[in-house]
């Protein structure tokens, strides 16, 4: 039964906690839900309104302290002149004298003598003297300050002794004091108030004004997002606004740009897929009329199916190179530590095969890079296979690799000068490299390989003729620590 009614009170506990979780979420969204220059309106406006609170506390408190103050000089100066009176025995032996004869017409005047009794000299509310006058009428107090009660009245009381030992005793009320403070407060509630309101309008005018640029640019951002039209937005003056208007037109112009490459990669990519696929489709049909009309001689027949095996690895490399361009990782999956040299081997062996009449000469010194092997060896790859397709039937393509620099120089007639700033652009091929086999991919499959192992490829034409191609890899002459 206890452990139920236990485990009861912690279910309703944990609900109870949760339900203030919510009800704060939701005061929060509430919160957020508002637009900024209401919430801009409404903090100030508190801000405002502490501030002035805290003014008109201080100053409420200030100005009480300074009147109380100024009553209990006044009270004190009275007394002691009233009691330094050499007559005040004999005036006051009836205890007839009317108080005003004294000099104190504006308070209420008492005399205690020595055996603690007290009169009064008007016909005022009784007061009530308490411990603190009897010590100054006895002699153990030079003097007593302090507020009491007579009534429905607050009375600020001072005793003093006098020359023969009794004690003098003035009163005064409160009540002038309490009506002033009272107006006091009202018009310093009356004044905030219209303080506070004004700080809100003035709080909320601002927000909109100062918002205003926000309110552009959200418009202009729904548009583009509506249109999908990427028109930068004008900017004006140099605030913060300002520069997030500039920093979202960058946006904007990368963001144009991206989408025009990938226009112009989908244009490229059909255009270079269409001219094999259709030779592919001639060639087949070619097939299928001779099939249907007798056949056709065997070498003619191996030469066209030599000819599809040849399309279908062009388009073969096509998507392969198109699928490399495509990755948007900015590192590999899989990194290690690469022998650099080793991945030369391997490439100028491959080359070698694809071009037995051209001579490769390869130096390579040891050099370990952390990367991807494959995508190195393609990119490696590719630099060969552009100098030997640029090389002469007989020519010679000259290979190094010095502390991380790889150079690799063909034959050839070299590249144009206007052509050099273009050569690592997809699909990009010269007026002269038209006419032979390739998809313009290779280069960009090299610069996109060197990027994502933080190095860089350049090409140049060298004094004696041909195209140098140099390729930097950042790494060390000795293998690192598997990463």
């Amino acid at each position: 039964m206890s452990a139920d009614l236990s485990a009861g009170r912690g279910a309703g506990a944990a609900a109870g906690w949760a339900s203030g979780i919510g009800e704060r979420w939701d005061n929060r969204r509430w919160h957020y839900r508002r637009s900024l220059a209401s919430r801009v309106g409404l903090l100030t406006t508190i801000a405002v309104g502490i501030t002035v609170a805290v003014l008109a506390l201080g100053a409420y408190v200030t100005v009480r302290m300074q009147m109380q103050a100024a009553i209990d000089a006044s009270l004190l100066d009275r007394a002691e002149r009233a009691a330094r009176t050499p007559t005040l025995t004999e005036l006051t032996k009836d205890y007839s004298i009317p108080s005003w004869m004294l000099g104190a017409a504006d308070v209420r005047m008492i005399f205690i003598t020595k055996s603690r009794e007290w009169r009064t000299f008007d016909g005022g509310p009784p007061l009530t003297l308490g411990q603190p006058e009897l010590d100054v009428a006895g002699g153990t107090s030079e003097e007593s300050t302090r507020t009491i009660r007579a009534g429905d009245t607050r009375y600020r009381v001072v005793a003093v002794p006098t020359e023969d030992g009794n004690a003098l005793v003035l009163a005064q009320s409160l009540e002038p004091q309490e009506n002033v403070l009272h107006r006091l407060g009202i018009v310093m509630l009356i004044f905030g108030a219209l303080g506070v309101v004004a700080a809100g309008l003035a709080g909320w005018g601002v927000a909109r004004n100062g918002l205003r640029p926000v309110r552009k640019l959200t418009l202009a951002t729904e548009e583009i997002a509506r249109t999908e039209e990427l028109t930068p937005i004008v900017v004006e003056g140099n605030d913060e606004v300002a520069r997030l208007s500039s920093a979202f037109n960058a946006m904007l112009a990368a963001l144009a740009a991206s989408r025009d490459r990938q226009r112009r990669l989908v244009a490229d990519a059909g255009h270079e897929l269409r001219t094999p696929l259709t030779s592919l489709r001639t060639n087949l049909d070619l097939l299928l009329q001779a099939d249907q009309h007798g056949g056709m001689p065997e070498e003619a027949r191996a030469e066209l199916l030599n000819d599809v095996r040849a399309q279908i690895e062009e388009m073969t490399t096509l998507i392969g190179d198109l699928v490399e361009l495509a990755r948007d990782e900015p590192v590999p999956h899989v990194v290690e530590p690469v022998e650099v040299a080793e991945v030369l081997h391997r490439a100028v062996a491959r080359v070698r095969r694809r071009a037995p009449g051209i001579t490769v000469d390869v130096t390579a010194d040891e050099w370990w890079v952390i990367g991807e092997s494959g995508a190195l060896e393609r990119a490696v790859t590719n630099l060969l296979d552009n100098a030997v397709k640029w090389s002469p039937p007989s020519g010679t393509v000259t290979v190094r690799l010095e502390e991380g620099v790889l150079t690799v120089r063909d034959q050839g007639q070299g590249i144009a000068a206007e052509d050099l700033p273009h050569v690592f652009e997809r699909f990009y091929r010269s007026q002269e490299s038209r006419s032979m086999p390739g998809s313009g991919l290779g280069l960009s499959i090299v610069r996109q390989v060197a990027l994502r192992h933080s190095g860089s490829v350049e090409a140049s034409t060298p004094p004696g003729g041909g195209t140098l191609m140099t390729l930097r890899l950042p790494g060390a002459a000795t293998p690192a620590a598997r990463v």
